[in-house]
């Protein structure tokens, strides 16, 4: 009779903890879509990184991030994917898999690694937003821009919960920004912040004195951030701001 209690004491002890949810500090990341020109990893218990692709005459075919976090059925995006089809594609994932409506989508600088898909949102009736650096300079290279501006900082209202993004400081270009989902501690650095052992890259429209000073105030402002998103390569943790700021203090 004691074995039985005891298995069956195991047993609801068993279940209790299958059932507990599992932790954001906990999750392990799972490949939730893949296709040719699409990858979907879920990161968190409401985040996903979305990867798509970019050919360039310089570093060849380029793996490019965004951000996807959710909260009681609504998402902001961070970035579009790189082209119209990718930006379908993550849509239809958002809307049939997620179930969500995006209330947001938020390029974080000029380049076509952040904004190459925007027209689908834009057809799809879902709001941009930039900042007005980035208005401005798409207009100047004459490429589709965010709906709606903002100076150095916006919060984006969604389910029970927000996100910000913020403008502090020139880096990669004169108007990266960066998004924060307070909830879950991530961080989408976007090209503004590297992977560990990358290169510096592209610096046509950088502004690489003011770049490590930029990311310090990265690194101040967010002292709890627990997962860092860079524009290309591996998510990480706070390693990946301090590997920035080095980066580019080295001549």
């Amino acid at each position: 009779m004691k074995k039985v209690l005891l298995a069956l004491t195991l047993l609801f002890c068993g279940n209790l903890y299958a059932q507990s949810p599992v932790t954001s500090e906990s999750f392990e990341p799972i490949e939730v879509y893949h296709s040719e020109d699409l990858w979907i990893i879920q990161i968190s218990e409401n985040a996903f990184v979305h990867t798509s692709f970019l050919q360039t005459n310089d570093f060849g075919k380029v793996p490019c991030n965004g951000l996807v976090i959710r909260d009681s059925k609504e998402v902001v995006v961070f970035d579009t994917p790189t082209n119209n089809k990718s930006a379908d594609a993550l849509i239809q994932y958002i809307k049939e898999k997620l179930q969500c409506n995006i209330i947001a989508i938020i390029p974080t600088h000029f380049h076509d690694d952040c904004l190459g898909g925007l027209a689908s949102f834009h057809e799809k009736k879902i709001p941009s937003y930039g900042n007005f650096s980035t208005i401005e300079l798409t207009k100047a290279n004459q490429v589709i821009s965010p709906q709606n501006g903002f100076k150095d900082s916006q919060n984006l209202k969604f389910g029970n919960t927000f996100a910000t993004v913020t403008f502090f400081g020139e880096g990669h270009t004169k108007d990266n920004v960066v998004g924060y989902f307070p909830k879950e501690k991530i961080l989408f650095g976007g090209c503004l912040i590297k992977e560990l052992e990358a290169t510096k890259g592209y610096l046509g429209d950088a502004n690489v004195g003011d770049w490590s000073s930029t990311v310090e105030k990265i690194k101040q402002t967010y002292p709890d951030v627990r997962l860092v998103i860079p524009g290309h390569g591996k998510t990480g943790g706070r390693e990946l701001l301090d590997y920035t700021i080095q980066l580019f203090k080295t001549p």
